[in-house]
């Protein structure tokens, strides 16, 4: 298992949310704030295609491949993923068209999952967060296995929501 963390800070109410998850689990966390992952320049329509960035991002996703389960795990930033996950899933397209990491074949092997905080009705006006990332997943033939989406907009204010902290310990069985 591994955890995409994409939240600006590394112990947030989202990682709070992530952890009870994994919580007696082999799981490997991985902070995205702590690698540089340029933004995606579309060359998808270039005859040359992509080409190779000097970043973080080829090892990362081959990282990511190794595991058999992905939590995504993103503060609800003005209604959406966090930017530093957004820029990750935006340079899938450049993956997909890389023939030597077979990227769609190998994800669709992968269980899914969300972990979500933010305030302001976050169960709510969270709904539209989890329905990207099911459209996401469905693209890429994904198992979407769940998702927590949990309350709380300062540090350690996520802790009061019982009802994710629960459902996140429940997440993965």
């Amino acid at each position: 298992m591994i955890v995409l963390n994409g939240s600006s800070r590394e112990n947030g109410n989202t990682v709070y949310l992530a952890r009870l998850a994994v919580e007696g689990k082999e799981a490997k966390f991985i902070h995205l704030k702590d690698k540089q992952i340029l933004p995606i320049c579309d060359k998808r329509h270039d005859p040359q295609g992509f080409q190779p960035l000097n970043d973080d991002y080829d090892t990362l996703i081959k990282t990511v491949l190794e595991y058999d389960a992905i939590i995504f795990a993103t503060p609800i930033y003005w209604y959406g993923m966090s930017g530093i996950m957004k820029n990750f899933i935006d340079r899938w397209s450049q993956s997909l068209r890389d023939r030597e990491l077979d990227f769609k074949e190998k994800m669709k092997e992968k269980k899914a999952y969300v972990v979500a905080c933010g305030g302001d009705d976050a169960r709510l006006k969270g709904l539209p967060l989890i329905l990207q990332f099911k459209y996401i997943f469905d693209f890429m033939n994904m198992d979407f296995c769940g998702y927590v989406i949990g309350e709380g907009n300062s540090p350690g204010e996520v802790e009061n929501d019982h009802s994710a902290c629960q459902q996140a310990r429940n997440l993965l069985k």
